[in-house]
């Protein structure tokens, strides 16, 4: 098996302005954020970006590299909306297409199984259809009842951030829920896997059921140890709380959100992390006051 491991700096050439991506996890968990803080490095612009959002979709957003936002919802959790996202949303700054959760993944499948739609119930008496007047309805051929006609996601890239992975290309997830970081794998032409640790052996952290994604769907292999920050990676690390207030709070300030980029974003990963430390060590020094 070959070795598919690269540096975190390599991936930066790796998506390119007007590709689809899409970009695993579930909200404000298990986000691939190393491989969305390297795309705010770039120079990368008018991305279509599929994703169930989080933060990932909100700096996205905030750094203008999205052009249209495909998604089930965008929330950080414990904070309802991820700001940056809804000032682009109210601003008429991106195109969007929102969806059913059901019908996102409905979507994913389609594109994995390589056909242009595939039938759902989801979205079936909502607004959605209202929304997307380009989706349609398609009757079953044996029994005449009506259904959704979800048409693929594929994606040009995927990106996703499991717990642990191998060098061959294989990853596996140990926290609670697999989401459909395995969807977005298929469903694309390339797929990058950022994980907490690369290792030679996955059965020794658990059981074969928790190989979540298979090195045949897999371009890359980034380590990138706490990769998912602030979003949470079960049982890992949870979710940074106090940093996502923080983003949350700065988002909301132009002032406020300038001193945050400087600070956070415009330094390389290393720099990101040791910021992050700091950042945790001058709130335990107030709060020790």
């Amino acid at each position: 098996m070959g070795d598919k491991t690269v540096r975190l700096e390599e991936f930066a050439g790796v998506v390119e302005s007007g590709m689809t991506i899409g970009i695993g996890g579930w909200g404000s968990r298990r986000k691939p954020m190393a491989l969305v803080r390297e795309i705010l490095r770039s120079d990368v612009r008018d991305l279509t970006v599929v994703t169930f959002g989080g933060p990932d979709a909100g700096l996205l957003c905030a750094a203008g590299k999205v052009r249209r936002l495909v998604y089930g919802f965008v929330s950080l959790d414990s904070i309802p909306l991820d700001p940056h996202f809804r000032a682009a949303r109210e601003r008429g700054e991106i195109e969007t297409a929102e969806y059913d959760e059901g019908m996102v993944v409905t979507g994913l499948r389609a594109a994995a199984s390589r056909l242009s739609f595939l039938p759902t119930r989801a979205g079936l008496g909502s607004d959605v259809l209202t929304m997307n007047p380009d989706l349609r309805t398609v009757n079953s051929p044996y029994t005449g009842e009506e259904y959704v006609a979800m048409k693929a996601l594929p994606l040009d890239v995927a990106l996703i951030h499991l717990n642990r992975a191998d060098p061959a290309g294989n990853a596996q997830y140990l926290g609670p829920d697999p989401y459909f970081d395995d969807l977005f794998a298929r469903a694309a032409d390339r797929t990058y896997v950022s994980a907490e640790r690369v290792v030679p052996d996955l059965l020794a952290e658990g059981p074969a059921q928790t190989l979540l994604v298979s090195r045949i769907f897999v371009t890359g292999v980034i380590e990138t140890p706490n990769g998912a920050h602030f979003t949470s990676c079960a049982p890992d690390h949870p979710r940074d709380e106090a940093f996502q207030a923080h983003y949350a709070a700065s988002a909301k300030d132009p002032g406020a959100w300038e001193l945050f980029r400087k600070r956070f974003l415009d330094g390389d990963e290393r720099a990101y992390q040791r910021a992050v430390t700091d950042f945790h060590a001058e709130r335990a020094t107030e709060e020790a006051r």
